[in-house]
Order: C-alpha cells, then structure tokens, then sequence
C-alpha cells in the first residue's frame, strides 16, 4: 500500500455480500490493518441524516454557557461522562510523554442501553457503566445521541466480525468478549484558536487509542486528524464524504501478536490564516467487556507470544488515567 494515502473500504460487500466477496474485503483490511493500522468505510449502512442531526445538535451543546456545561461536568476523573472541559487532559501522558494540555473540549456517553448492576458489582468496574449525563432540556440531543450510539456499535460489531474473517478465525469469534462491552461515544469540540498555542501544544497529543477499534467522522477542516508513518512522517487523513475513518486500538495490536498497528495519530493545529475555524469530530471508542482477559490468538502466535495476557479493565484504566491527571508514573492509576 502507498503510505502517503488511507484506504478506501466498502464494507457493503462483506455485509452482504459472497462468500468470495467477503473473502476480499477481509484480504484488504488486513493489508491496511498491517501497514498502518487504519482505513476509511463506505457501504457502512449508518445514515447520513443521523450522522448529520448529531453533528448540529452537538454544535449547539458546544455554544452554550460555560455554567450550563459545567452543570454536567464529568464527577471523577475515572469516569467517561459529561461534559470534559477545555484542556483537561493531556494524552500524550497516555503514552508515558509529558506533553501540554490538549486544546479541546468534549461530551462522553457510555451505553445506551444501562447494565444491571449484578453484571459488573464487585469486579471495580462501577466507574465503566456509570449512567450517563444530559444538560438541562436536552430530550432531543439525547434522542439523537442514543441513536448514533446503538447505530454504530451495531457497526462495531460488523467490523469486529471483519476483523476476525481477516485473522483466519470464524466470524464470531470476537462475541464473546464484546456482549458487555462499555463503549464510549465522545463528541469532541476543537475551537479556534485566536492566540497561537504554546511551543508543542496540540488539539490532541500523539497517543494510540486503548480499545479494539476507534469510529470516527470528523470535520474535513485544516487542523486535522493525522496518523503517523512507519518512516516517522505523519499522514493527514482527508476522508471520502459520507466515510468513517476506522483505526486499531491496543487491544488489537495485543490480540494479533503486534501483526496489526496500534495507530499512533494526533490532532494538528489549523495554520493561522484558518485559526479562527473550529473543528468537530464524532468519535466511537469500541470497548470489549471489561473482564476480557487479552492474550495472543493462535492464529498470530508465530514465534511466541510477544505481551503478557492482560484484562481489559486493568490495560484502559492504566493509560485513560495517565491521560486524565498527566502524569507519565504508575501512580495515576487505579488500582481494581
């Protein structure tokens, strides 16, 4: 594959398509999957209308008051709910890099659809399924968040069936450790910035994701989304319209013995002559169950496993904690 561009994929083939033409689908991702870790989807199947409905309600959450998004500011730094203020974390820390707050603000869900409690008690994972926050006469933006939200996790879903397709494995071979995923949807606002930021300060550090796969749709706007090369450049990802840029997070790195990439990607700032134009982007954080125990598939273990089997909870909370309180030492994270 050209490095210098990202993969077009259409996944309508695989979701309905032959078995052959299943079989090429797979046979691309995995192409994309090795080289860099990431690739855009059409025949995706979530509708543009949606998509769209969720974008402009979120733009109207970003324009409120500052005490009216403050009124559901997330209630602890291990909880991925509510409103995150501008520059509250740093994710570069994530990856044991000291780095300036990032220029962003964001609203996090988690699942749509609650758990019972009786799933997750005693395990330390409370924090995972914590209910999620609305500001004051939202009934739309809930409606329409909730909808994007079960959308694409069903698209999750397919693209974890892909994903195994593509490892020789059967195509549920992943069900099992995602029936009780904890999934975060974060709407993220990056405003414009009328002052030059600090030397080194970006919209979003350099950092991989923690999951298994990450579902973005994001303004096509100067100050983008960027993925590293393995030659060390850095690769602005200009998507197709009506496409979701997809990348790998550790998870699937760790499953596949380091087959696959985890990508390491960031968030540029816009140059100054468009420093004035803000950027949003949808962002779908697949997650397995917290209680996934990760270890090397037989269909990748080659030489030897190359990382220690992990469970889920312990490896997310360990960099999303990093993150939070900026600190590069063990100590920021939470013990379970």
């Amino acid at each position: 594959m050209d490095e210098s561009a990202i993969p077009v994929i259409d996944l309508a083939p695989f979701i309905a398509g032959s078995a052959a033409a299943r079989r090429s689908v797979a046979a691309a991702v995995d192409r994309a999957c090795r080289e860099t870790g990431v690739f855009t989807i059409v025949g995706h199947g979530v509708p543009e209308t949606l998509i769209a409905e969720t974008r402009w309600a979120m733009l109207g959450f970003f324009a409120r008051p500052l005490a009216e998004k403050f009124a559901i500011a997330r209630p602890s730094e291990e909880v991925s709910r509510g409103y995150n203020r501008l520059a509250d974390q740093a994710l570069s820390y994530s990856m044991g890099q000291a780095a300036l707050p990032d220029l962003q603000e964001s609203f996090a869900i988690g699942p749509a659809d609650p758990r019972p409690p009786a799933s997750y008690a005693g395990f330390g994972a409370d924090h995972l399924y914590a209910p999620n926050l609305w500001p004051a006469g939202s009934a739309a933006l809930q409606t329409r968040l909730e909808a994007y939200y079960r959308a694409v996790r069903g698209l999750a879903g397919s693209l974890m069936e892909l994903l195994a397709t593509a490892l020789d494995l059967p195509a549920d071979h992943f069900a099992g450790a995602i029936d009780r995923d904890f999934s975060i949807l974060r709407v993220i606002h990056y405003p414009p910035q009328p002052e030059p930021p600090a030397p080194g300060q970006l919209r979003a550090g350099a950092h991989t994701d923690y999951g298994t796969v990450t579902i973005l749709r994001g303004d096509d706007t100067p100050g983008d989304l960027q993925v590293k090369r393995r030659d060390g450049g850095w690769i602005d990802v200009h998507p197709e319209p009506g496409s979701f840029v997809v990348n790998l997070g550790d998870l699937m790195m760790r499953w596949t013995n380091d087959r696959w990439i985890s990508t390491l990607h960031r968030v540029a700032n816009p140059p100054r002559d468009h420093a004035q134009v803000p950027r949003l982007s949808t962002v779908f954080f697949h997650n397995p169950n917290f209680d996934a125990e990760i270890r090397c598939l037989e269909t990748c273990r080659g030489r030897g496993a190359r990382h220690a089997p992990i469970r889920m909870l312990d490896h997310f909370m360990a960099k999303h904690m990093k993150a939070r309180y900026m600190r590069t030492d063990d100590a920021a994270e939470i013990k379970t």
